[in-house]
């Protein structure tokens, strides 16, 4: 098992560039089901989570040709198992977007209730309501979702809550579905959007992207096209976090910086200066951090995704400040390793209380899921000495190549092994 040695209390220095999103990148390539043609994808990240992708097709019968860098063509003509199991599934959450797109092409689907990150309860109940709705029969036995569907038929569907997974899946459902499908208080994550671009790309009827109605007017067939990956606004925000907290000057680019509003305004709130162009952004640390309290919320709001590095930066704030997690209700794990480091912060069911302090301290830490790893990397640069962060096999899920890109910016990073 591989760790992160960190030195830290270094200012960083330069730019570097975002990679593909991940979170666009997965359902997207599960989207290649609908299709039985070969299909080029561009900005695919290269990350565990991808990889683990990949198997899960290759596994059904696809084939999967990696071209330049971050270029993957896959081609799902000869699908010979509609079923996912629990081996490739249980560490990834976004498997599960899978589901819509077997059904619909193939008229059946086995796949194993989800994994990923121990974040909280993320129920598959709207997937499979929505589904229900456009005619499957679907019963779950053994751990699995056994869903069958001669014909999947238009319908109207209300998520409550919304979900960005679940739009996924009844969105690809319904681009093959006979008729008209009316998805009520869907995501409007700008991944949603992309995957949407893409189904449209490849001839889907598909309306509403962004808004909280999306229509979609079922197609007979998809054809094979070309298409490139959103950037990730995650990693950006995370490496816009990384500025503040190290005291340094940075240039981010390639990424878009309308999928970042609210992150730009509460990194302002916080005393950063910030110059937006069309692709990058080039931010500049205050003489003191003003704490910033928050609440997460599905976008455009503050996403759950970068909750844990905006702590890191609060626990650094000169002043008091409060978070309140709403989507995730086990998102605190980070906080007991954060401690380790000096952090003062109570916690109180969902809300964070946090007491800004002048610096962290360099300890052991472990990593608890995919973004808590992402912010004990982030403390680590703050903290005077050496941390070891044990466990990032969580952060290889969802940041390519960290220890490499924060070390062509000046930081001290060193992968080694157990």
């Amino acid at each position: 098992m591989q760790k992160l040695r960190i030195n830290g209390g270094h200012s960083l220095k330069g730019e570097l560039a975002i990679s593909g999103s991940k979170n666009a990148a997965l359902p997207i390539m599960a989207a290649c089901l609908l299709c039985p043609n070969e299909i080029q994808i561009e900005n695919v990240p290269n990350l565990r989570d991808i990889k683990t992708m990949s198997l899960l097709l290759s596994h059904m019968g696809a084939t999967i040709e990696k071209g330049t860098e971050n270029t993957i063509k896959i081609n799902a003509k000869n699908i010979n198992q509609k079923f996912a199991p629990y081996d490739l599934v249980k560490t990834m959450r976004a498997s599960i977007v899978v589901l819509g797109p077997l059904l619909a092409r193939f008229g059946e689907a086995i796949v194993s209730l989800p994994g990923g990150c121990s974040i909280g309860a993320r129920p598959v109940n709207l997937h499979i309501e929505g589904l229900s709705a456009m005619g499957a029969k679907i019963e779950i036995k053994n751990g699995y979702i056994h869903a069958v569907a001669s014909e999947l038929k238009g319908c109207e569907f209300e998520f409550n809550p919304v979900s960005v997974t679940g739009t996924a899946n009844l969105m690809m459902a319904a681009s093959l579905a006979k008729g008209k499908t009316i998805l009520d208080n869907s995501a409007k994550e700008p991944e949603i959007v992309n995957l949407g671009e893409f189904l449209i790309t490849l001839g889907a009827n598909i309306s509403g992207l962004g808004t909280e109605q999306i229509i979609i007017e079922g197609v007979k067939s998809l054809k094979s096209e070309c298409f490139k990956v959103i950037p990730d606004r995650i990693e950006a925000a995370t490496f816009l976090i990384a500025a503040l907290i190290t005291r340094s000057n940075l240039k981010i680019n390639n990424l878009i910086p309308d999928h970042l509003k609210e992150p730009i305004d509460i990194l302002r709130g916080s005393g950063a200066k910030i110059n937006v162009s069309r692709e990058s952004i080039d931010i500049k640390p205050p003489e003191k951090i003003k704490p910033v309290s928050f609440k997460t919320e599905p976008y455009p709001g503050i996403p759950t995704d970068i909750q844990a590095q905006l702590m890191v930066l609060n626990i650094l704030a000169d002043g008091h400040s409060t978070i309140h997690e709403t989507i995730f209700e086990n998102r605190f794990m980070h906080v007991l390793e954060l401690q380790r480091m000096g952090a003062d912060i109570s916690l109180s069911r969902n809300v964070a209380s946090i007491k800004g302090i002048k610096g962290l301290k360099s300890a052991p830490v472990m990593a608890t899921d995919l973004r808590a790893s992402a912010a004990l990397v982030l403390a680590a640069l703050a903290a005077e000495g050496e941390t070891i962060v044990d466990r990032i096999y969580h952060i290889d899920r969802g940041y390519e190549n960290i220890d490499k890109k924060l070390s062509s910016i000046g930081a001290m990073v060193e992968r080694i092994e157990s």
